[in-house]
């Protein structure tokens, strides 16, 4: 039995998106000078939306929500090795939110930034291998 067509194209759109978000963050990283800030909002945007992807492509519902515990939680539900890779992310949820305003804490340095990079490239990468191709665009093959 094929997989459903509806299912497919709404999980390959949220990998889409996660994709697009992937490649803003590396496109901040290296900027000169790095806009880190705009940075960890995009590798947390591409760590929520792969999740949200699994969980289309799981025909598991899900709220409008940034929290990569909440989502993470829901995909470990499914795949319980994807567990511990999530809780490493799990600290990157405020980056959606929080250096947009004025008034934010201290914008993580450089190297941080790139640690989040390398997390967010990874987890991408491992919950996208775990998807059919076709909801899998070439970009994160």
């Amino acid at each position: 039995m094929s997989p459903d067509p509806a299912r497919t194209a709404e999980a390959r759109e949220w990998l889409e998106k996660a994709g697009a978000d992937l490649r803003a963050a590396a496109w901040d990283l290296g900027a000169e000078p790095p806009l880190v800030e705009d940075a960890l909002f995009h590798c947390q945007q591409a760590i929520e939306k792969v999740l949200k992807g699994f969980l289309a492509w799981n025909d598991r519902r899900f709220r409008k929500t940034h929290s990569i515990e909440e989502l993470g939680e829901a995909c470990a539900g499914i795949d319980p090795d994807l567990g511990p890779l999530v809780d490493e992310a799990v600290p990157m949820t405020e980056y959606a939110w929080v250096f947009r305003y004025p008034g934010a804490p201290p914008v993580p340095d450089l190297d941080e930034a790139r640690e989040a990079f390398r997390l967010t490239r990874q987890l991408v990468r491992e919950v996208a291998g775990r998807l059919p191709p076709e909801a899998v665009p070439s970009s994160l093959h």
